[in-house]
């Protein structure tokens, strides 16, 4: 929705911005929904996104084959469908796609290339302080933090790393297609979703990736007899009890994969769902990576020791030499670099209270995409935050900003 000041001041001046309405961080899908349920409810909202775009980690960190893990009814966000027209697994494209005409629908206009340096609770205003690179600070009774638990990538320390004379070290998150790697030995770090695909683009591409498991791994087939193996485990979930329902998901993963530990594919005592509950760890939905595990064109590998000048050293003694080094170790919050005075958040950027009461944070306070969940919880965190904004909206903020200005905020210069 375009914004227009009360007050437009001089562009040498410092500005001020009282924000009639919450303030939310980050233009992704958390941002966008939570934007979209304030609306439905009658409350404005300002949203600012460090990049030039909306979604900008769908658009610019994420590989060509990408499409969605789950059917798309569980990836819609609140208040709009897909289209029909589209795939049961939309693809990358295709979900930037809805998440435009989202952005479009509801009439969300995000402040572009507005880089939080710092926000903090003022006490004596009882008002949030967000200030941005370009100059700005902006005041807003509410803030809503939805930048994510996946905001930058994440790299850890392996010794040796500086030795590597081969070609490319990437993080996942500049990984495109295995075109820049055609007839390449490609060490893959990492067996989450992003992994397993990248080696198997990897194999798609005549490449020979080498993938590290470093620890357990749940791996399910996506479909079970044509049907979402997720799916299948939330509508279980209604009747029986968790441990039944992941008894009868690995009892489907055996007939499907055998047994994975023969495959160097450990699988943790925990089952799939109930350590989903407890740890966020998300199962792995083999898209087809497992026909070239099996066949050995993706081979396993045990935990890196150190990388070597040509290569790599591992934890059961192999060393084996190297072209190009992927790193698909996942994403981090960014929320501790800026986010200051606050202890709801752990030193890793994560909401200290559990799922489903992480949303909210006090003193105007609120998290949305940190669940753990995927869209299916950011989509819960936003209604659950805009409504509690809503009934503060109605009771004692509408009646005071609406003989103050017409517009969603107002801009004080000073110099």
């Amino acid at each position: 929705m375009d914004t227009h000041s009360c007050h437009q001041s001089n562009n040498q001046a410092k500005q001020i911005i009282l924000v009639h309405g919450p303030i939310i961080i980050g233009a992704g899908p958390s941002g966008l929904a939570t934007s979209a349920c304030l609306s439905s409810r009658g409350v404005p909202s300002l949203i600012l996104e460090r990049s030039g775009s909306i979604a900008s980690l769908w658009k610019s960190k994420t590989y060509d084959r990408l499409k969605l893990h789950l059917p798309k009814h569980f990836c819609r966000l609140p208040l709009l469908d897909f289209p029909e027209n589209f795939p049961k697994y939309p693809s990358k494209n295709e979900f930037l796609e809805y998440l435009e005409s989202y952005a479009s629908h509801f009439r969300i206009a995000p402040r572009f290339n507005e880089n939080v340096q710092n926000a903090a609770y003022d006490s004596s205003s009882s008002l949030w302080r967000v200030k941005t690179l370009s100059g700005k600070e902006y005041h807003s009774k509410w803030l809503i933090v939805a930048t994510g638990e996946n905001a930058d990538s994440y790299v850890p320390e392996v010794s040796g790393i500086g030795k590597f004379s081969g070609g490319k070290i990437i993080h996942a998150s500049e990984y495109k297609s295995g075109e820049e790697f055609i007839q390449q030995r490609v060490l893959v770090v990492g067996c989450g979703n992003s992994g397993m695909e990248i080696s198997l683009d990897l194999v798609r591409h005549n490449a020979s990736p080498h993938l590290v498991v470093r620890n357990t791994v749940h791996v399910l087939p996506r479909e079970i007899l044509g049907l979402s193996t997720f799916g299948i485990g939330m509508t279980l979930l209604k009747c029986l009890p968790l441990r039944f329902v992941d008894k009868f998901l690995l009892l489907m993963a055996n007939l499907s994969f055998g047994n994975t530990d023969r495959l160097g594919l450990r699988r943790p005592k925990t089952g799939p769902l109930e350590l989903k509950n407890v740890t966020g760890k998300t199962p792995v939905l083999d898209v087809g990576a497992m026909t070239h595990i099996r066949s050995g064109k993706i081979q396993i590998m045990e935990g890196v020791k150190e990388i070597t000048k040509k290569g790599a050293k591992f934890m059961d003694g192999q060393e084996k030499e190297f072209d190009s080094i992927i790193f698909a170790t996942g994403y981090k919050s960014n929320v501790p670099t800026w986010l200051q005075g606050s202890d709801f958040f752990t030193k890793e950027g994560m909401p200290k209270t559990p799922f489903p009461n992480g949303w909210r944070g006090g003193k105007g306070l609120y998290t949305v995409g940190f669940t753990r969940r995927g869209l299916l919880g950011t989509a819960s965190d936003a209604v659950k935050i805009a409504g509690e904004i809503a009934d503060q909206w109605r009771d004692d903020i509408k009646g005071a900003t609406k003989n103050l200005c017409s517009s969603r905020f107002v801009i004080i210069s000073k110099s």
